[in-house]
């Protein structure tokens, strides 16, 4: 007897294992997973959208509106970093990670750099050919402007991982 032939990808089973982690999340707007996986197809870690691990869902904010303290914003870790925190195995260079956003389309991109310690890592994602992605300039405080849009990322009030938007004030 020959073998089966209508069997599923490795890309297609980690995408799986990331659309089920997403499942995961208490976030009622968004469920997004990842899978990191390494060259030899093996799973290194998966995430999910959330508080990272030590965090309660039920005493944090899921609000998506209001002061930044009563929302999910500065509490909330993405599914590719949660997966990253989660791996505690060494080093995640040349490792891939397979993410499933919330509208049902998945990705996948390449580790290309980590520094566990600061629980850090660089991705590198292609986009698919006729998707344009925006891209965040960084700044120079003192060109500042009042009125200019500004994104902070940083440990404001003591909290870790945090990244806040505003304007400008004078």
């Amino acid at each position: 007897m020959d073998k089966r032939e209508d069997y599923i990808s490795w890309d297609e089973y980690f995408t799986g294992i990331a659309m089920l982690s997403g499942m995961r999340s208490k976030d009622p707007n968004t469920q997004v997973g990842a899978c990191i996986v390494d060259k030899n197809n093996r799973i290194l870690s998966v995430g999910y959208n959330g508080f990272p691990n030590g965090c309660s869902d039920d005493l944090f904010p899921w609000a998506r509106e209001g002061e930044v303290l009563n929302t999910k914003y500065a509490f909330v870790a993405h599914s590719e970093l949660n997966a990253i925190l989660n791996y505690r195995g060494g080093n995640l260079e040349g490792a891939k990670i397979y993410v499933s956003l919330f509208d049902g389309t998945q990705y996948e991109a390449e580790v290309v750099g980590t520094d566990l310690d600061s629980d850090l890592a660089v991705i590198k994602f292609t986009p698919p050919a006729g998707m344009e992605l925006k891209t965040i300039a960084f700044g120079d405080s003192t060109s500042l402007k009042v009125g200019q849009r500004v994104i902070a990322i940083g440990n404001p009030f003591g909290l870790e991982r945090t990244m806040t938007t505003g304007i400008v004030s004078g």
